[in-house]
């Protein structure tokens, strides 16, 4: 098969699942749930074909390109493909959206037809905002996204599932119409030489309309990269932007949860990797400072919220505000070590965190209850459940052996950097450091006020271990959990080129221009007259 469609099947092959799904009757629930088990099994499966044509060792190119004029009076492509990347981020989408289509055989009971139509769609919404590489197209899929999560948290979600969805939508769509604006003005800025483009290849091309200094004044491109970065900073979320991820979390349903952690957050870095900082290397330095302090605020924040909750989903959605701002933390001290460790630890917190809710999901299947105080000695009633437990809470508080200890290790030592590195960056190392601590307090805490202790009430003594289909659901996180942090370079050498190509080496070319232009500036001559200094 050419490694262009399989892309594009990737993408459809859900919306396809979709409109067959909604033609079955709806009382026919199994066929609901076994097709659209099937049909993401399958997206999945052609996915991992990917691998094999995708040329490793070139991963920072875009590959598996679809370029089809969409509408080109005004520049608008159909322009679809990945990098190393987006490959690593589709492989985590396709796999948790089977996973939690599998999870939700039991945990959903009314209206199972929409339910799982909304699933399909919001994978290919995902999907789509991964490949695109046409920034009308990428704003099409980034809106697509939110219908489906609104409709899931809405009707399926808890009992505050309003006030959740219209807190989440609210902020969604503000970040995004922000974006909408910078993205008309970047066609109009680079419609100064001729025909304008959204193309993105084209726009963070060195030697493209936006190249030239004069394409944009130096306070506009600063409003555009706020504008870019508003939108993502809601959607990872960083602080102060995150309060509607705690109530979405706990109001959604267990596989919403799911995804909503394992990939939707991940939009929000992914974005101002893929679009801020490539489109705006300048701006990203000038602003990094502000960023890591917002992001070791983020990290020490939500693990001290973290600390303080009573109900088991709400400390992992907190928890999740934490890890992130690890991978904020990575990707603005723009070491090759730091920016790695954060796209790794993106694919990290997906397994552990989406382990973390199917978890949480299946303890309230069985005791329809959430709060910690309601638990203790649960192991003794549940030995699988427990062991599994144990090893996603170690993986995600970064012990070593486990996935989570790779991505907080590199980010650290890259945000330190090398010797003469800022100072502002080892202090945000040192702090960020602190959040390891305080993620081991909370996690540890947690697991033993639930798991540990006497088994005293008679509610948690009936409780049933694993099912196998559970069991089925959590083994690929964990065997990944393993994998990745015994050897994470199979992993890491997917994208490892592409963070260079597309990170690191505009923010230092952008380095380097800027100390040229300073270097002109400070050699002035007594009389007022500048020295042009030799290239």
């Amino acid at each position: 098969m050419n490694p262009a469609t399989t892309l594009n099947l990737v993408l459809y092959l859900p919306l396809v699942g979709a409109l067959l799904l909604a033609f079955a009757p709806k009382e026919q629930t199994n066929l609901h749930k076994w097709g659209a088990l099937i049909v993401s099994a399958v997206t999945f499966v052609i996915s991992l074909g990917l691998l094999t044509g995708f040329q490793v060792m070139d991963n920072a190119r875009y590959q598996f390109v679809t370029e089809i004029p969409w509408v080109p009076q005004f520049g608008i492509e159909y322009k679809i493909g990945i990098d190393g990347i987006s490959l690593v981020l589709v492989l985590l989408t396709t796999m948790l959206s089977a996973i939690a289509i599998l999870a939700s055989f039991t945990a959903i009971g009314d209206r199972v037809k929409e339910y799982y139509i909304f699933l399909l769609l919001l994978e290919t919404g995902m999907l789509g905002a991964l490949v695109a590489l046409d920034l009308v197209l990428f704003y099409v899929f980034w809106e697509a996204m939110l219908i489906p999560m609104y409709f899931l948290i809405g009707i399926w979600g808890g009992p505050r599932r309003l006030y959740a969805t219209i807190k989440f939508v609210l902020y969604t769509v503000a970040g995004s119409l922000l974006m909408l604006v910078a993205i008309v003005w970047l066609y109009n800025a680079s419609a100064q030489g001729g025909q304008g483009t959204f193309d993105l290849e084209v726009l963070t091309d060195p030697a493209g309309p936006l190249a030239a200094t004069s394409a944009i004044a130096p306070n506009a491109r600063l409003w555009l990269f706020l504008a870019f970065a508003v939108a993502f900073a809601i959607k990872v979320p960083m602080f102060p932007f995150h309060t509607w991820l705690p109530d979405a979390h706990v109001e959604a349903p267990t596989a919403g949860s799911v995804i909503l952690a394992g990939v939707l957050l991940k939009m929000g870095t992914y974005g101002l990797l893929r679009f801020c900082i490539p489109l705006f290397p300048d701006v990203a330095l000038q602003v990094a400072p502000w960023f890591l302090a917002l992001a070791v605020i983020g990290i020490i924040y939500g693990a001290l919220m973290a600390y303080v909750q009573t109900d088991i989903k709400r400390l992992v959605a907190y928890s999740s505000v934490s890890h992130l701002g690890f991978c904020i933390l990575g990707l603005f001290a723009f070491t090759r070590e730091a920016v790695v460790g954060s796209v790794l630890q993106q694919i990290n917190h997906g397994l552990s965190t989406g382990a973390l809710f199917l978890l949480v999901g299946m303890i309230y299947e069985r005791r329809h209850t959430r709060e910690i105080s309601a638990f203790g000695g649960v192991w003794k009633a549940l030995p699988v459940f427990g062991a599994i437990f144990l090893i996603t809470m170690l993986s995600s508080v970064g012990l070593p052996g486990l996935n989570g200890f790779v991505g907080e290790f590199l980010i650290l030592i890259g945000t330190w950097g090398p010797q003469g590195a800022p100072r502002a960056n080892q202090w945000a190392a040192v702090l960020g450091a602190t959040g390891v601590v305080l993620g081991a307090v909370y996690m540890l805490w947690m697991f033993q006020r639930v798991m540990q202790g006497p088994l005293d009430r008679p509610e948690n003594q009936r409780l049933t271990d694993l099912t196998k289909r559970e069991i089925v659901v959590l083994m690929p996180l964990v065997i990944l959990m393993f994998w990745i942090g015994i050897v994470p370079n199979t992993v890491i050498t997917l994208f490892d080129q592409a963070v260079y190509q597309k990170v690191i080496r505009p923010v230092e070319d952008a380095r380097l221009q800027m100390n040229a232009r300073r270097a002109a500036d400070a050699v002035q001559l007594p009389s007022g007259h500048s020295v042009t200094l030799a290239k």
